[in-house]
């Protein structure tokens, strides 16, 4: 389940408006033991093989890139509560220094389908989108994808898929959905570089790609210029 709202927080000074984002699920929960890990690279509760362990990890990357923070509250039995704090953007300006002096770049009404089987960089995903003003579709798995992209083929502009999944990986989804429907535009993303992923053998050089965690500002303008692209 989850819920948003606005709030004033008061930060050295400064007053800052936070959108909040409560995640809540009614499972097993978490003792202190666990809670004191849980955004540690590669920790994971789960059994061998139904996790990496970054998922989290990667979550709490990208809501400090974007200057905002997590609370979580759980106990054994009762269930889990993340609460996200992430600042409104209002027209900033991208304060790189490649980007300085540019606006973030936001929806023209696009559609986007997410594809991430890590459920909380799923969500994480799918919040800093809604911010930027797409229309979001998510999925967890690549057949949970092609499904999606049968229903709203007319839609979708565009997919955002992590590049190692179990059931099919980014690279071979992708190639799917635009034989299926050519004007589909992709724009991958991971953990690793593009260059170690490219490396590997598992993109080609030049794909449309976004380094894990990134920013609000990183990922809007690495969605635009996806959009843009000459080359589904």
């Amino acid at each position: 389940m989850e819920f948003v709202s606005n709030v004033y927080l008061v930060d050295q000074s400064k007053v800052i408006q936070c959108n909040i984002r409560n995640i809540s699920d009614d499972g097993r929960g978490m003792d202190k033991e666990v809670l004191d890990h849980i955004y540690e690279p590669f920790f994971t509760s789960k059994g061998l093989g139904q996790g990496t362990g970054l998922g989290l990890s990667t979550v709490y990357g990208i809501v400090k890139q974007n200057n905002g923070f997590i609370n979580v509250y759980s106990e054994p039995g009762n269930g889990t509560t993340f609460r996200i704090y992430l600042p409104r953007y209002a027209g900033q300006v991208v304060d790189t220094q490649r980007d300085k002096g540019m606006e973030i770049p936001l929806s023209d009404g696009e559609t986007v389908l997410v594809v991430e089987d890590e459920p909380a960089l799923l969500r994480m995903t799918k919040i800093l989108l809604e911010k930027l003003g797409y229309r979001v579709l998510t999925a967890g798995t690549p057949g949970e994808a092609i499904g999606l992209a049968e229903e709203y083929a007319s839609e979708i502009q565009l997919v955002i898929t992590d590049v190692v999944m179990p059931e099919m990986n980014g690279r071979d989804l992708a190639e799917r959905l635009q034989f299926l429907y050519p004007s589909i535009k992709v724009l991958f993303m991971s953990g690793h570089t593009a260059t170690i992923i490219a490396h590997r053998g598992v993109l080609n050089e030049g794909v449309n790609f976004i380094q894990k965690p990134f920013s609000m500002k990183n990922l809007a303008v690495k969605v635009r210029d996806a959009l843009i692209d000459s080359h589904p």
